[in-house]
């Protein structure tokens, strides 16, 4: 029997869905989960080197107030 997906937790739907990876519909609860929760920010894909470079930055930086938070 399938769980309801709209109950379960994110790390419940995460799980169901890497053991069933078949279930299209349990896929699509996951996806439409996540892209709810998703922040509306957007960002232009980097034009060159520097670009490049400033995101790596930002990156780590968040990355390391992530792991120090």
């Amino acid at each position: 029997m399938k769980p309801d997906f709209s109950t379960i937790t994110k790390g419940e739907l995460r799980a169901y869905v890497i053991a069933h990876p078949d279930d299209k519909a349990a896929f699509h609860a996951f996806v439409d989960r996540f892209t709810a929760e998703a922040p509306p920010e957007t960002f232009d894909i980097p034009n060159c080197k520097a670009e490049v470079e400033e995101v790596e930055i930002l990156i780590r930086q968040k990355l390391n107030q992530l792991q120090t938070g």
